[in-house]
């Protein structure tokens, strides 16, 4: 089974029956989470119920993309799960938010902590960050195995640099906040669902999967605006929905 699953679509903020970004990928029996933000420890759990993970990427310190790993923390803290340490991936941003919510207790006791932007081997993955124009700093992250490849952009603003981390993937996960006003700043921070599908178009992916929709947008919209520059096929995020790569068929 190779495939990722939806489990938060919305920026900033939930939406009733939606939680804010994170992506469960597994691959053989490897389990892999990208982004943890509000409300997708649940969803996680609801689609591993036994909550083993192999492995946790986190994008950036925004909440919207890891306040579920303090959730995900203090389960494995203080409920029964004996093992090795779980390797997280991450900007050393997400470490100092979650040491202000857990400031007397050691996060390395449940975390092998890993730096982004960076490349590492992990499970069958080869993993590679690059560093990505936000408030903060970020990584979009880029996954590939026995071919097929998987990037996602977590958040960001314009850059060639998404050329580069899409280039011919399979499936490219990219955010199209679509909020009002972004394209009239002078520092850019967020992509529209149209420059969604441009970058997709130039990376030469094969499949777009938008996400990280400003509450209240209309989704149907974002994907014919992204349509209208990429002719590959383009998915919105919805919470539960797995898309399987390296399939034949769109």
């Amino acid at each position: 089974m190779r495939q990722v699953t939806v489990l938060g679509s919305s920026g900033a903020f939930p939406e009733p029956g939606r939680s804010c970004s994170g992506f469960a990928v597994d691959w053989d029996g490897y389990r892999l989470v990208l982004d943890l933000g509000y409300a997708t420890l649940p969803r996680l759990l609801g689609h591993w119920p036994d909550g083993a993970l192999d492995a946790v990427v986190i994008t950036h310190e925004h909440p919207d993309h890891c306040i579920d790993l303090h959730g995900l923390f203090r389960m494995r803290l203080y409920g029964d799960h004996g093992g090795p340490r779980l390797p997280l991936y991450c900007p050393p941003g997400v470490l100092d938010r979650l040491r202000g919510l857990e400031p007397d207790v050691d996060l390395h006791a449940v975390f092998d902590v890993h730096p982004l932007p960076g490349t590492h081997r992990l499970g069958p993955f080869a993993l590679t960050g690059l560093s990505l124009p936000h408030y903060v700093p970020t990584a979009g992250i880029r996954i590939e195995a026995d071919g097929t490849a998987l990037a996602y952009t977590g958040d960001t603003g314009p850059t060639p640099v998404l050329a580069e981390l899409g280039r011919d993937a399979d499936l490219f996960i990219v955010e199209a906040t679509d909020h009002d006003g972004e394209t009239d700043q002078p520092t850019r921070n967020l992509l529209t669902s149209a420059e969604a599908g441009q970058w997709a178009r130039r990376a030469g992916a094969r499949r777009l999967l938008l996400t990280h929709f400003w509450p209240g947008n209309d989704r149907a919209a974002a994907v014919a605006a992204a349509r209208r520059e990429f002719s590959g096929a383009v998915l919105a995020a919805e919470e539960g929905l797995t898309v399987i790569l390296g399939a034949a068929d769109h």
